[in-house]
């Protein structure tokens, strides 16, 4: 299995953090209950070119917090590189689609032409180490707002860290990586 396959391997399904939420919850933490649901994508994107070596994947992800669920779904294009890192390129929603609808269960055919990456965000590189694959980026969405990623990846969990700052202050994120762990729907 190629190095690209055991690390889709690792990210596709779904995933939660409900053990840490409810740790967080005992603590008096205010901290998110997240959602993952990872589904690669290949099979409903058409014209993608012969030869062609990469994986998408359709990341929905849902946010509750004080009662209220926000949707945020991504489509992601992994990679690998020579040296045997794997690359994230984040790509622009899909004409048509909004962050309710943008699902793999509501997912029509997709054109590979009409994809298009993102200019925002900086790719994200992720190398194994010490039994994990970890990486992130950092990415300049606008001359004032800055977006870090960091995550680790291994066989039990997936360590999610992301924070959004305006002017150098913290408008999105937490201090605690969202650990999600794999279960069933």
């Amino acid at each position: 299995m190629s190095v690209l396959n055991e690390f889709m391997e690792l990210l596709s399904g779904h995933f939660d953090n409900s053990e840490q939420f409810e740790e967080m919850k005992k603590e008096g933490k205010v901290f998110p209950l997240a959602r993952h649901i990872n589904t690669v994508c290949n099979d409903r994107i058409d014209n993608i070119p012969a030869g062609f070596n990469g994986i998408f994947m359709l990341e929905e992800s849902y946010y509750t917090t004080d009662g209220r669920t926000h949707a945020s779904p991504h489509l992601f294009l992994f990679t690998e590189g020579e040296d045997g890192s794997v690359k994230l390129s984040s790509y622009d929603m899909p004409k048509g689609y909004d962050n309710d609808s943008f699902t793999f269960e509501k997912l029509g055919r997709l054109d590979f032409k009409s994809l298009k990456p993102s200019v925002k965000f900086t790719p994200a590189v992720y190398r194994f180490k010490d039994g994990c694959w970890e990486g992130g980026s950092v990415s300049m969405f606008s001359p004032v707002l800055k977006f870090t990623l960091f995550e680790r990846f291994s066989r039990d969990r997936l360590e999610v860290s992301e924070t959004m700052e305006v002017n150098g202050k913290r408008t999105f994120g937490y201090d605690d990586p969202i650990i999600y762990k794999r279960c069933s729907l």
